[in-house]
């Protein structure tokens, strides 16, 4: 164990004095005041600052959310665990900050699982273990030159459904043997192998260990040298399994988040499709190609729940809805971060090409949360028409919203605005291509590299008979697209003066031919 600096002793102090304000605090429901731009149907923290989403596991009933967190600033800080708990992954209720900075350093990243045959022998209850894996980031061992072992990984166990936390005496679990950006663990049972494997990430790849028992961990092999993007540092994966739509054929999905070299700045999700032997993983796809999870700019570090019950069967995702290029400089006061709405992902296969596709869709439960519909007659609409899809005066619908639609038109745009402000965010659909353009979607100038360039997706390949599926959130400072099922998503943080008071698509060129489209009123969840 390192001896303890002077910097991180005063951490634990501070951390000490305010542990017990923050319990109080914390174990109240959610209840957020109206400030400008907090986010209705997201989860947010209620002051401070918060990252990536953590530990993320379902037992009896609740989804846990634990997630990177620093009560004492509104940016990064020596990093702790925030914890939430909800019952349908739409409405959230805030527990005492779970774990503590210590002598080993500040809690970074990680995964939760429960212990169900107690291999770890943690259990003293009539409830198995739940056990939570993360780095323990060293910062004063960070700071010294030529010293690549300050981060290493640690577990800590509960026998009260998630509600206390211990550490274990013999941390860390998996030392550093040397390499800078060790961190992230994500485990999982593999059943078919009657063992536990960890996948991690460690600069530029990802390795795998295995254990009998969450403690006694093996090096098993490593992934991702020479596939993928590989602009940013590799973090935060995530291995599963998912069978492909349509058919019996069943493959693994590997998640592994880039910052910076992401497609359209900064930070973002890339994936892997291939096979796993319980040591090994191979890559079944274009090893120099980047598939990417969300195209927009603002989804990060996202990972997906475990223990989800067999009968539910869904692999449920959540993504920090933010970019390390400007995260800690957007103009909200007390609170900085949102998470994305949660999402069910899925697996389809291009029969022609061969090309496997992971798709992300806004998970049912979100249903919950609609209030009043408008439902839009078929129909075509002469060029340089708006068609209304929200109105906060002709149609009584306001932000938060969601809309979906089909069109067979190719070149149209999606717009929302504020006629008072003349404050717009603009979705341009061309030749096959989204363009997201937040230039003046409102403020702006807090990033030089904020609203500097579009974002962009293709999605002609998704194209059946020319007919284009659109669903998109609206929330008061983001927005979160998906075409075709989710094949291709993009989603974008903005921060209007006043807020948005319409969304309309419009055609300059040819008629706008709408199959079908609706939007529906969403109530918040606070």
């Amino acid at each position: 164990m390192k001896k303890l600096s002077l910097l991180l002793l005063t951490i634990l102090i501070l951390s000490s004095c305010n542990q017990e304000k923050q319990k109080k605090e914390q174990q109240e429901e959610l209840s957020f005041p109206d400030d400008k731009f907090r986010s209705q149907i997201h989860f947010t923290p209620k002051e401070a600052w918060m990252n990536d989403p953590n530990g993320m596991v379902y037992y009896d009933g609740e989804y846990h959310l634990f997630y990177q967190y620093y009560p004492d600033s509104t940016v990064w800080g020596p990093m702790h665990w925030g914890h939430a708990v909800s019952p349908d992954m739409v409405h959230w209720k805030h527990l005492p900050i779970a774990l503590y900075p210590d002598e080993l350093g500040y809690i970074f990243s990680g995964s939760a699982v429960v212990d169900w045959n107690n291999t770890s022998g943690f259990q003293t209850g009539e409830h198995p273990p739940m056990i939570a894996i993360f780095t323990h980031h060293e910062p004063v061992g960070a700071e010294e030159e030529g010293n690549n072992t300050y981060q290493y990984q640690s577990i800590a166990y509960s026998n009260d459904k998630g509600r206390t936390w211990t550490k274990y005496e013999g941390n860390p679990v998996v030392p550093n043997p040397g390499i800078k950006d060790f961190r992230d663990p994500k485990v999982i049972w593999l059943e078919d192998f009657q063992q536990w494997l960890m996948v991690f990430a460690a600069l530029d790849r990802v390795k795998f260990y295995t254990s009998p028992n969450l403690i006694d961990w093996k090096f098993q092999s490593d992934f991702g040298m020479n596939d993928g993007s590989h602009g940013g540092v590799w973090e935060c994966p995530d291995l599963f399994q998912l069978q492909v739509e349509g058919s019996e054929e069943k493959k693994w999905v590997l998640l592994l988040s880039i910052n910076p070299g992401g497609p359209n700045g900064g930070s973002a999700t890339q994936y892997f499709v291939g096979d796993f032997d319980g040591k090994t993983f191979t890559n079944s796809q274009d090893p120099n190609a980047s598939q990417w999870l969300d195209h927009g700019p603002d989804n990060y570090a996202g990972v997906t729940w475990s223990d989800i019950p067999e009968e539910d069967g869904r692999r449920l995702f959540l993504g920090w809805m933010g970019n390390w290029n400007y995260a800690q400089v957007v103009p909200t006061e007390k609170w900085r971060s949102a998470m994305t709405i949660p999402r069910s992902l899925h697996l389809t296969k291009n029969q022609t090409s061969g090309v496997y596709t992971v798709a992300s869709r806004p998970v049912n439960e979100l249903a919950s949360l609609h209030t009043k519909s408008v439902d839009f007659e078929k129909g075509s609409v002469d060029a340089g028409t708006m068609f209304s899809l929200m109105n906060t005066d002709d149609l009584g619908l306001t932000v938060p919203f969601k809309s979906e639609f089909t069109v067979n038109t190719s070149n149209f745009r999606l717009v929302l605005d504020n006629p008072k402000t003349q404050e717009e965010f603009v979705f341009r659909f061309q030749d096959g291509t989204v363009y997201g353009n937040r230039a003046k979607s409102g403020l702006t100038d807090f990033a030089d590299n904020f609203a500097h360039q579009e974002a962009t997706a293709p999605y002609q390949q998704l194209l059946k008979e020319k007919e284009l599926k659109v669903e998109f959130f609206v929330d008061e400072s983001s927005i979160e697209i998906f075409l075709n099922e989710g094949s291709v998503v993009m989603t974008e943080v903005f921060f209007p003066t006043e807020g948005f008071t319409r969304a309309y698509l419009i055609s300059d060129d040819n008629p706008l031919e709408i199959n079908s489209a609706r939007t529906t009123q969403l109530k918040s969840i606070w």
